[in-house]
């Protein structure tokens, strides 16, 4: 779940002093949303360093537009825009063909059955455990950019369909054939790890 919500938003007195660049109001931006910044761009880069850049970035680029913030949305909602922004620079740096706008299509999907396995009978200790977790974000990270952006924005960070697709620059369309894409894939590939969880626990 996102660290940020509606209880780290500024108030419109806070976001005043902000662009005053009142120091303890810029302190309070800062500490509030490093972590989230950090993890997100982390999530995104895959890299350390480079999520330390995007963090420097992203508030680097904050601070310096703050003034023509006007309010018509959430401060979180803008600072996501602009973290994914510096993200996608960095991928775009290592993936020079990166196409996220591309329209998704039929062809995009995999024509492979696909092996699923009904895992909610497994103890909810197993399910939670920190092995699970792990398992989740390897497989998070497997998958193709188009779709693990996607997930991680809308399952991951819970925006929108709209904050979304704003966010990455693509239609809502998309987004939601990806997002299907992404689970369906997700699913397959944790049914190989909870199959053999299943087996430990004799329940297969």
């Amino acid at each position: 779940m996102s660290v940020v919500t509606s209880t780290t938003d500024f108030t419109q007195d806070q976001l005043v002093l902000l662009k005053k660049g009142d120091p303890e109001a810029v302190a309070w931006f800062v500490d509030t949303y490093s972590p989230f910044v950090y993890r997100l761009a982390l999530r995104i880069v895959r890299d350390p360093i480079d999520a330390e850049d995007i963090l420097q970035e992203t508030f680097l680029k904050v601070l310096q537009n703050i003034h023509s913030f006007e309010g018509r949305s959430k401060l979180s909602s803008w600072l996501y825009r602009i973290v994914v922004n510096e993200a996608l620079l960095t991928l775009r740096k290592r993936k020079p063909y990166l196409e996220l706008d591309t329209p998704a299509s039929e062809s995009e999907e995999n024509d492979e059955p696909m092996e699923i396995i009904d895992w909610c009978c497994l103890p909810e200790e197993v399910l939670l455990s920190v092995e699970s977790k792990k398992a989740l974000e390897e497989v998070v990270q497997k998958l193709p950019d188009i779709y693990r952006l996607v997930f991680i924005l809308r399952d991951i960070e819970q925006l929108s369909i709209k904050e979304t697709a704003d966010a990455l620059g693509i239609s809502e369309a998309n987004v939601k054939i990806r997002l299907m894409r992404a689970r369906m894939y997700l699913r397959q590939e944790l049914s190989k790890f909870y199959g053999e969880k299943m087996i430990e626990a004799g329940l297969k």
